[in-house]
């Protein structure tokens, strides 16, 4: 009889990092869809352009570092925070800004710390706040759905939005937001905020054409499916185990718990808890973002404690904070204290007991 040995953390199945990262990357595939159907062609090429770009970054700087190119570019990590920063930025964000984005989040936040496996902050995350902070206002140049849009642009238009600031007919971005009846319109979450400090009310902000009807109400138009698509792509990883329940039910939970605590004190000042899971990077940050094996919690315990904080700060930066999503600075704070949750949640070896005075000790 062979014993084989092996440490923590234990695995019903089998997968190395490659085959995680894949799964992930195809559970995102069908909220990439629905960008692209609601938000035009854009989604995909700053994909390819944040994919592309992950990929030379991280292969130059191992290059650099004479660490093995092959083994690790194919392991999908970097493909996987390519993407994860080509949908939360705007579709037709200047491509540089991209590229620079995608910078800080391989070579900053992921190299510098030793490569995959060492990095203490969330690469995509650290990378969208670099350009959120240094380029405010292009991070802010959503196009609304575009069936709400009076111009919509091809994919030839999106590629020169992206490469030239125009469109091939010669329309910039602020052009191009303009909406049927002349308005420029902006995302959910702004459109919200911005109506709030103006006095409007909630009830009141609602009935802006940003906003559906029916199936989803108070989701921008367009973003209830978004959300929901990559509410089904997250759930179909918790069914094949490659992330557990505990970070994203527990994030879910406090944005919901926090949200309704706010809106039962005023109805008219806050939004409502359903406002605040379909708008926004909610479910992406739940499902694709708070999971991150290396930056997040590794206890039970702690993943559930990890995604609540994370809930709780999403719904206090979108309610008191100046920027209207919250789920990059929100993850940053977190993985920030993973260290301190990790060391209160450790499991207690079994058949062991911790007593009064093992504690006085330590």
């Amino acid at each position: 009889m062979k014993l084989i040995l092996s440490s923590s953390p234990y695995q019903r199945v089998k997968r190395d990092t490659g085959q995680v990262m894949r799964l992930v990357i195809y559970a995102m595939v069908p909220g990439i869809i629905a960008q692209t159907v609601f938000f035009g062609w854009g989604t995909l090429i700053q994909a390819f352009l944040a994919v592309a770009s992950a990929l030379v970054f991280e292969g130059v700087i191992l290059w650099l570092r004479k660490r093995p190119i092959e083994r690790t570019l194919t392991d999908y990590s970097a493909i996987l925070t390519g993407l994860l920063i080509a949908i939360s930025i705007p579709p037709t964000l200047p491509w540089w800004m991209t590229i620079t984005g995608v910078f800080f989040a391989i070579a900053v936040a992921k190299q510098v710390y030793g490569g995959l496996g060492f990095n203490i902050f969330n690469p995509a995350m650290i990378g969208y706040v670099v350009l959120l902070i240094s380029f405010p206002a292009a991070m802010s140049l959503w196009l609304p759905p575009q069936h709400l849009a009076s111009l919509t642009p091809s994919f030839l238009d999106s590629a020169a939005l992206i490469f030239t600031d125009f469109s091939t007919t010669g329309y910039d971005v602020t052009q191009l937001r303009t909406v049927a009846d002349g308005v420029t319109m902006a995302t959910p979450l702004d459109t919200l905020k911005t109506d709030l400090t103006l006095g409007i009310t909630y009830s009141e902000s609602l009935l802006r054409p940003i906003f559906s009807t029916g199936l989803f109400q108070s989701a921008g138009a367009g973003w209830g499916w978004v959300s929901l698509s990559y509410l089904l792509g997250g759930l179909w990883l918790v069914k094949l185990r490659v992330i557990s329940w505990h970070i994203p039910g527990s994030m879910l939970a406090s944005v919901a718990v926090f949200a309704l605590l706010l809106y039962m004190i005023d109805a008219d000042h806050y939004a409502s808890p359903l406002f605040h899971l379909i708008n926004g990077a909610v479910m992406v940050g739940a499902f694709f973002i708070a999971t991150d094996p290396v930056s997040a919690s590794t206890t039970p315990k702690g993943r559930i404690i990890y995604g609540a904080a994370i809930g709780f700060w999403v719904v206090i930066i979108r309610v008191f904070g100046g920027y209207p999503d919250a789920i990059a600075f929100a993850v940053i704070i977190m993985n920030m204290v993973v260290p301190l949750i990790d060391y209160y949640t450790r499991p207690r070896t079994y058949g062991h007991q911790v007593t009064k005075k093992a504690r006085r000790v330590e």
